[in-house]
């Protein structure tokens, strides 16, 4: 049933992404259109009102010249035309300010080429239509001059070079804003959704979280339960041996309750952003050897091997000795367990500069380059593969690459699969701490 219902919740997330998605392509594509409308509307506008600018030049120049004979258009009876040659009606200079003062009086302010031409033949007769004949016979803004002349040949043509881009800029204000809220709605989106994994995420290993946590705690709980009603047997105190075994099987077992209660307390800790660091003057040698005095009893119950090659001229440095006594025991304790056979570690040290690099290599299970970007987060578990009796909270590598960048050192991972993994630790000699806490 746990298993279907991870699979539903699972499906339900997708389906509540994919359904987002979908609004938000719909979203984008109606205001892509509206903007599209709005831009075709502005050019509708823009046509309507250069037509009305140029039939108005042509009626102002046919009301100029009313002094000369008037004659019926043999191709249009119901215009009047005027009995004169058109290049003696237009004038070049009077019908540029003419344009012109149409052109301003409609607020149009665009660059503009202009030409009065015979379509029959192509030829222009007037106008600033240099190098764009072409374009202003082929221009939308063409109105005929039959009502200035007895043919229906003559027309007056305007091109705007820019026309496009200049109505562009006149929408400028709002084109940016409408951008900018998609902008925004994008960002807020992908915000939502990337947030909306990442909890996920953080739920998923907080249950994982929650059941090692289960586990690492029930297995001492029932052995201490086993080994303390075996002590209230009358017939144990017989054997002194039996008596010592189980104390000391209680003993071991609460040790190990304590420090899995210890690390629970780091991340709390470290979330809470109340880590003190108390630096002080420690030899970084001395630390190495008491923690792996401490640690070959647990190696020697795995036939492993532990190989220390103290290299570093001056192992003296300013660090909080709390902390990195746990950080080296944590490295340590994972190169014990994170291995399908007999383990074998190798801890190094050397001098850089400013600083001190501590090496710690085993033969482990490996750790792939994919595992390797995570493994450092807070309750990131990597798989073990058939190592399957190995149980952990994911708050150990969290806790001592946080120890040590608050030293102001690094830490960096050298693994293959199956090849067994090298983390290697830079301390400064003498590091900017802030000694209060550590946030």
């Amino acid at each position: 049933m746990t298993k279907i219902s991870e699979r539903l919740k699972k499906g339900f997330f997708r389906f509540i992404v994919v359904i987002a998605s979908i609004s938000m392509v719909g979203i984008m594509i109606t205001q892509l259109y509206w903007v599209k409308k709005a831009v075709d509307f502005k050019e509708e506008q823009f046509n309507n009102g250069v037509l009305i600018a140029m039939k108005t030049v042509v009626n102002q120049l046919l009301n100029d010249h009313t002094d000369s004979t008037l004659v019926m258009m043999k191709a249009n009876p119901n215009c009047i035309v005027l009995k004169t040659k058109l290049t003696d009606i237009i004038d070049k200079n009077t019908l540029f300010k003419l344009i012109k003062t149409e052109l301003d009086c409609l607020q149009i302010k665009n660059n503009y080429e202009y030409g009065v031409y015979d379509r029959r033949t192509g030829i222009f007769l007037m106008g600033s239509y240099l190098n764009y004949e072409k374009e202003i016979m082929n221009s939308q803004h063409n109105v005929s001059l039959s009502c200035l002349c007895d043919s229906d040949q003559y027309f007056l043509g305007i091109y705007f070079p820019h026309q496009t881009s200049q109505i562009l800029l006149n929408m400028i204000g709002w084109l940016i804003l409408s951008a900018f809220f998609i902008i925004i709605v994008i960002i807020s989106f992908w915000y939502t959704v990337i947030s909306m994994f990442r909890q996920k995420r953080i739920s998923e290993m907080k249950s994982d979280f929650v059941n090692n946590m289960t586990h690492e705690f029930k297995t001492p709980i029932s052995t201490i339960s086993l080994a303390s009603e075996m002590l209230l047997r009358p017939n144990v105190y017989e054997s002194a041996e039996k008596t010592q075994k189980y104390a000391s099987i209680i003993f071991d077992e609460n040790t190990r309750l304590e420090n899995q209660v210890e690390r629970v307390l780091q991340i709390s800790i470290l979330d809470k952003g109340d880590m003190k660091i108390r630096p002080k003057e420690i030899d970084i040698h001395h630390i190495i050897n008491k923690v792996v005095d401490h640690f070959k009893l647990g190696l020697k119950k795995r036939n492993g091997k532990i190989k220390i090659e103290l290299n570093a001229m001056n192992s003296i440095i300013l660090a909080d000795r709390v902390h990195i006594v746990n950080v080296i025991s944590n490295l340590l304790d994972n190169a014990k367990k994170y291995t399908d056979r007999n383990p074998e570690i190798v801890i190094s040290t050397r001098n850089v500069k400013d600083g001190i690099l501590i090496d710690i290599q085993d033969n482990g299970i490996g750790i792939s380059s994919e595992n390797q970007k995570q493994i450092f987060k807070k309750l990131y578990r990597v798989p073990t593969g058939n190592i399957h009796n190995v149980k952990g909270f994911g708050i150990g590598l969290y806790y001592v690459k946080t120890m040590i960048e608050a030293h102001g050192g690094y830490i960096r991972i050298n693994s293959e699969l199956g090849r067994g993994s090298k983390f290697e630790l830079y301390l400064p000699f003498d590091p900017i701490i802030k000694e209060e806490s550590y946030e």
